[in-house]
């Protein structure tokens, strides 16, 4: 009988790209996966470190599966907290079978007890982990990631020190994957979306990202781009995701203070983001806009603070996160003088959402009365272009239209982020 396999992913879509990849892996070797970590001979939690909540959520994630796993069966935990952390865990729980840092090829099926794969400090540049086989989507959608690390040093960030340099992949690489996937939407990811290529000038380009979403446009139906740095959000860039029919625009800002965001070590300010915002709307005025602010930056004040209030009051988002900041590190920030108080933070998050979620449901009360073309991710739900898959709310549609296909539908009701569209089973 086959040996079976449960993974658990926490984090980013990042993260969910590289889980899929080791199913492929696992599945190549002989394995069968099970939703039920209860019977799996293999438990794998792929564990998120971007700040110290996500942390914790993966202490509890390995802890509560150790609890759930069957007698004999191996526990083993990577990821970016197992790569950034690789001793202190493997010390620290000794629950945990192995921990293997991710960039090298790793076998989780080594009999070995406790064995570390850490890549260090030094990440190796390798796309072992990218390119390695994949299974096909059970949704009409799949992230693809299409670079790994990332050579920006902002103030408060530590993935480039455990992610590395930013190495983009070979397009043809992507395109045999987009190929493999067959899927409605594909929806590309990486540290630095709008920087592909960048690291490999000579072999893929300058502004290679603009003919990689060009060329992926043309294998499938819907192309999304998460995580644009707007300093690179050029002209043609703009052009070329209008012109893929899905004219989403996940920026990442993270704050409109000049100051403030000199000392994250960030370009741009408010201005810059507005107009820039207004001129794609002026290009494609059913654009949908998404990004995250971080509150509490140290030296943040109440002007600063007043500031992105006025900016979320103007940009009027689709789609916003709010993050407490958190102190990591070996990161810039953690020199930093001026922390704000924690109840402050909260105080300052609390007002930012209720603004956000004031503005999220009006902008989707607009749409009541008009027709969307959407995809049907599973029966009764479906996204227009306007929603990013788990991320962003959903559109709810009759019971009879098929997963995977395009429909025009009439949207008759808005629930908070969500949409109902006409012929919807009721929803509360």
């Amino acid at each position: 009988m086959a040996k079976r396999f449960y993974i658990e992913t926490l984090g980013c879509p990042k993260n969910q790209v590289d889980s899929d990849k080791l199913v492929g892996t696992l599945v190549a070797d002989g394995m069968v996966a099970t939703d039920d970590p209860g019977i799996a001979d293999l438990v794998v939690v792929n564990t998120c470190a971007f700040i110290g909540e996500a942390r914790q959520e993966s202490i509890d994630t390995i802890l509560a599966l150790d609890e759930r796993r069957r007698d004999g069966a191996r526990l083993v935990v990577t990821g970016c907290m197992a790569e950034r952390y690789g001793d202190e865990l493997a010390t620290a729980l000794p629950e945990v079978d192995q921990v293997a840092g991710f960039g090298v090829s790793v076998n989780v099926l080594e009999q070995s007890s406790r064995k570390l794969i850490p890549v260090g400090s030094a990440p190796v540049p390798t796309f072992d982990l990218l390119n390695l086989p994949r299974p096909k989507s059970t949704a009409p959608w799949a992230y693809v990631k299409i670079a790994e690390g990332c050579d920006r040093s902002c103030g408060f960030c530590a993935i480039p020190s455990f992610r590395g340099p930013q190495r983009s992949r070979d397009i043809g690489s992507i395109l045999a994957e987009v190929e493999q996937l067959q899927v409605r939407e594909i929806v590309l990811v990486a540290q630095d979306l709008a920087s592909y290529g960048k690291d490999r000038p000579d072999e893929l380009g300058a502004g290679s990202i603009v003919g990689l979403v060009k060329a992926v446009a043309a294998q499938t139906d819907w192309v999304r781009l998460l995580y644009l740095y707007p300093s690179d959000l050029s002209d043609a860039l703009i052009d070329a995701i209008c012109d893929t029919g899905v004219a989403y625009f996940d920026l990442s800002l993270q704050h409109v203070s000049k100051p403030l965001l000199r000392r994250m070590r960030r370009w741009g300010d408010g201005d810059r983001f507005l107009r820039r915002i207004n001129d794609i709307r002026s290009r494609e005025p059913t654009a949908a806009f998404r990004s995250n602010f971080i509150v509490g930056y140290p030296g943040e004040t109440e002007a600063d603070h007043d500031q992105l209030l006025d900016f979320i009051e103007s940009a009027q988002l689709d789609w916003c996160g709010f993050f407490a900041y958190s102190p990591e590190e070996g990161t810039y920030a953690l020199g930093l003088d001026g922390a704000v108080d924690g109840d402050l933070m909260n105080e300052r998050l609390a007002e930012l959402r209720e603004l956000q979620d004031a503005i999220t449901a009006k902008r989707r009360d607009d749409l009541i009365g008009e027709t969307l073309r959407v995809l049907v991710d599973e029966r009764g739900v479906a996204r227009s272009q306007r929603e990013a898959p788990e991320i962003d709310g959903v559109i709810h549609v009759a019971d009879g239209l098929a997963a995977g296909e395009f429909h025009d539908v009439s949207i008759v009701n808005a629930l908070g982020p969500d949409l109902v569209a006409a012929g919807a089973a009721e929803v509360h």
